[in-house]
Order: structure tokens, then sequence, then C-alpha cells
């Protein structure tokens, strides 16, 4: 249980002011939400399986201390990441209005999947599990990264472009500057 709550919130935080955010809400502009929301999914939980994965692979090679270490300098590296922030490439935007109807859950699937390799929500992943229960860390990243994404839409649809973006991006880069802090000093 400690596992998915851990991290649902931190992929939550991660997904926050993320590139896939502005994709799901562009998507949502041009699709029905339950097909992006359900090709997000899917894309989600197909990554961040891969990402457990290595994880457990990384986890099981390498010892607790130096893991936790690295760990934490990933967070930082998430939290400078996120202050620096994503947007949309014109490429990003042309692809999305590009995309037939009939296909809409396979093609924000695939866009996703594309999108999310490398991403730092893939990589706060791996770091996960390379400490924390495989299942729990696959379910609990996919749920929070599909919760922030639907709530990219929620909030999108109602509050159209007068989202604070900046302080979103702050108040995330914060969360993960606290847990880099956190690890480092369980690790120390």
């Amino acid at each position: 249980m400690d596992a998915f709550l851990i991290s649902t919130a931190v992929i939550f935080v991660a997904e926050l002011g993320d590139k896939s955010q502005l994709m799901a809400l562009t998507f949502a502009t041009r699709f029905k939400i339950i097909p992006v929301l359900v090709g997000i999914t899917v894309a989600t939980a197909i990554v961040h399986a891969i990402s457990v994965i290595v994880g457990a692979a990384l986890g099981a090679a390498i010892p607790t201390r130096p893991i936790t270490i690295a760990a934490a300098i990933a967070f930082a590296g998430f939290g400078l990441w996120t202050l620096r922030g994503d947007e949309l490439t014109t490429d990003d935007k042309a692809r999305a209005a590009a995309m037939p109807a009939r296909h809409a859950v396979m093609a924000v699937g695939t866009v996703f999947f594309l999108a999310e390799l490398g991403d730092k929500t893939m990589l706060a992943t791996i770091t996960l599990a390379t400490k924390e229960g495989l299942f729990g860390t696959w379910l609990g990243s996919t749920v929070g990264m599909v919760a922030a994404d639907a709530l990219a839409i929620l909030a999108g649809r109602q509050l159209g472009t007068r989202l604070p973006e900046r302080t979103i991006r702050i108040g995330a880069a914060v969360a993960f500057f606290a847990f880099a802090a956190l690890l480092l000093i369980e690790a120390l």
C-alpha cells in the first residue's frame, strides 16, 4: 500500500505542468474526454510497466544506500526540470490536429507512449521501483499520471488559459526538492 500511495503522489506531482498535461488538454479539445483518458491510461500503464521492470532490475543489482542517494539526486534533477517547464512544440500540436476522431484512443495512446519514453515521470517511476513494491509502484504511478492529466483536462475546460502555469511548476518543483531532501536524509 505504501508503494501505491507514494507512487501516486510522486507521479501526480511530477506530471503537474508537464507537456503531457498540455497534450491531454489539446486532445480533449479535439476528441471526447473518455477516449482521451482511455488512451492516456493504456499508454501510461505500458510505459510504467517497463519502468517498474527496469527499476526492479536496478534495485536488485545495486546496494540500497547508493540507490537512495541516486534517487535523491534524481528527484532534485526532476525539480530543476520541472522549474524549466515543458511546452508543446508545433509538431506536437500538428500531430494532435491531424488525428481522425474514430481512432482517438489509438492516436492518443500512441502519442502519449512516445512522449513518455524518457520523460521525467518514466524516470521517476524507475527510481521508485528500485525501492518500493513493483505492483504498487506500477499501479500508483499509472493512477497518479492519469489523475493529473484528467485534472488538466477538467481545469483547462473550466478555466481556459487562466491557469497559473508558473505557480503549478514552482509548487511541483518544491515537492520534488522535498522528496530529494527526505531521500538524502534517509541515505545519510
